[in-house]
């Protein structure tokens, strides 16, 4: 297989994508960078010489440690760290220049080669190319831009991190949930859908968004034949798999050898479009990330980016580069810091979970199921054992699906009475997608299924002891509240 064996997709692609003309300028930019050799008059950037910035030394965490996060974290200022400086040799100092100048929207070509590394030590797609990016946000935004229309709809967990459809809402993208249980999408709910979809509803979802792995706000991560399932649905069903995986090095309770084959790996066709991030894995202040496509919907993001954001910073590139450079980390330090980082993760999520079995399960009014990867808890509530919960009722919710229970609304009074007791803590409802009860199978209406909570273990063990505390004795308490007012 090579790149030439990806499919057309272009009919994915939205009226606003085919309508955008590349920028004339960048077009020069780029043969003047392919071209060292030729003379120049057509750039308009101040000239190198006139930067008031000769050198750039990034002092960071060493990687000679055994346990490089551990020494990191807990040896403070006396952690042992080596500095990456621009003026190293020739061509940091080339580097940094060029990180300075107006460049091509696809990103520094050392940083596109480091990023690509990355993705050839931990997935197989030798013809997928990157494009950098502004971290995850600016990736998804500009992957639903380029594939969503107004009136389209896209696919994604019925629980999903509301900033992400909120952004594609707005460009008027409508969201079908798919039901999620502990092992992330079913894949058979997702055929469902697709299978009975009424076409006088408009055009068939054509996008699916996914969070394989630590999925927030749940935690779940979707198992190699999950995976595999869902693939083949795309198939079948000519969509576009959106992998948004900024967890993917915070797996747990396995090596990465044994991790779960990503979309992108699978991909034969050129229809999974992968985001991955350094905010997890370093600093998410950095706002550097990458997308991995095929060159057909890279030519799309490169045009974007030109005509929107440009360029990701030089700074961070440049980092990054000098990371995993010859004088840096190189890929087997970034490996090794990767490692001793989900290592570290993996302690707190086993400390918090410790916790919140002695302080929470305990009760009986909540439990959790351990999470294999990202930053999250999802914690049930068994609001059913609430003495004012009532069933059997006909409540129009705000998506005009009928509840029958009143879960949602002691769910907020639950949220409320943390926030009272001192814990600020993340109520199922930020998160739902909201089911069409016109089309939508509605027969267990999501506001039914509210009664969780997202808490993270991504913090110190000092805040998790004292939190998780606070949440055991606000469930007992108002659990123990016949009334409102009581």
């Amino acid at each position: 297989m090579d790149a030439a064996s990806f499919i057309d997709l272009t009919h994915h692609l939205s009226p606003e994508t085919l309508a955008r003309r590349t920028n004339p300028l960048k077009d020069i930019i780029r043969i003047s960078m392919e071209n060292p050799h030729l003379v120049s008059l057509a750039n308009g950037d101040p000239h190198h010489t006139l930067y008031p910035i000769r050198r750039i030394d990034y002092e960071v965490a060493s990687v000679a440690p055994e346990d490089p996060v551990a020494d990191w974290r807990s040896l403070g200022n006396a952690a042992p760290t080596q500095v990456l400086s621009t003026s190293q040799d020739e061509d940091s100092d080339r580097l940094l220049k060029s990180s300075l100048q107006y460049g091509h929207g696809a990103g520094l070509a050392d940083a596109l080669k480091t990023v690509t590394e990355i993705n050839n030590a931990y997935h197989r797609a030798p013809y997928h190319v990157p494009t950098m990016t502004l971290g995850n946000a600016d990736a998804i935004t500009k992957c639903f831009r380029m594939l969503g229309a107004p009136g389209d709809y896209f696919l994604a967990d019925e629980f999903t991190f509301a900033p992400m459809p909120i952004a594609a809402e707005a460009h008027g993208v409508k969201w079908i949930p798919v039901k999620i249980d502990s092992g992330g999408i079913v894949p058979e709910e997702l055929e469902r859908i697709l299978a009975t979809w009424n076409p006088e509803r408009g055009r068939r979802p054509h996008v699916l968004y996914s969070v394989p792995c630590g999925q927030n706000p749940t935690g779940s991560t979707l198992s190699a034949a999950r995976r595999r399932q869902i693939y083949d649905i795309a198939r079948r069903y000519d969509l576009v798999i959106i992998e948004d995986d900024p967890y993917y090095f915070l797996q747990y309770d396995k090596p990465i050898s044994e991790f779960p084959e990503s979309f992108l790996s699978m991909d034969v066709d050129g229809r999974v479009v992968r985001i991955d991030s350094f905010s997890k894995i370093m600093a998410p202040g950095m706002r550097l990330g990458w997308i991995t496509s095929s060159p057909s919907f890279r030519t799309h993001l490169v045009k974007y980016t030109d005509l929107s954001t440009q360029h990701p910073h030089g700074f961070g590139q440049v980092l990054i580069t000098a990371l995993l450079g010859p004088h840096g980390w190189q890929l087997a330090g970034f490996d090794k810091w990767v490692r001793s980082l989900r290592a570290d993760y993996q302690r707190r999520r086993d400390f918090f979970l410790a916790l919140f079995e002695r302080e929470v399960a305990s009760t009986g009014l909540a439990n959790t199921y351990v999470p294999e990867a990202g930053m999250f808890v999802w914690i049930r509530v068994h609001v059913d054992k609430h003495p004012r919960f009532k069933s059997g009722l006909a409540q129009e919710s705000a998506s005009g699906a009928v509840a029958r229970t009143n879960t949602s609304a002691l769910m907020t009074e639950l949220f409320e009475a943390c926030v009272a007791g001192g814990l600020v803590i993340c109520p199922s409802s930020v998160f739902m997608l909201r089911a069409d009860p016109r089309y939508d199978d509605v027969s267990s209406p999501i506001d039914d299924r509210s009664n969780y909570l997202r808490a993270t273990f991504a913090g110190s063990e000092g805040t998790m002891a004292a939190g998780i505390p606070i949440l055991g004795r606000v469930l007992k308490e108002f659990f123990a509240t016949p009334t409102q007012d009581g």
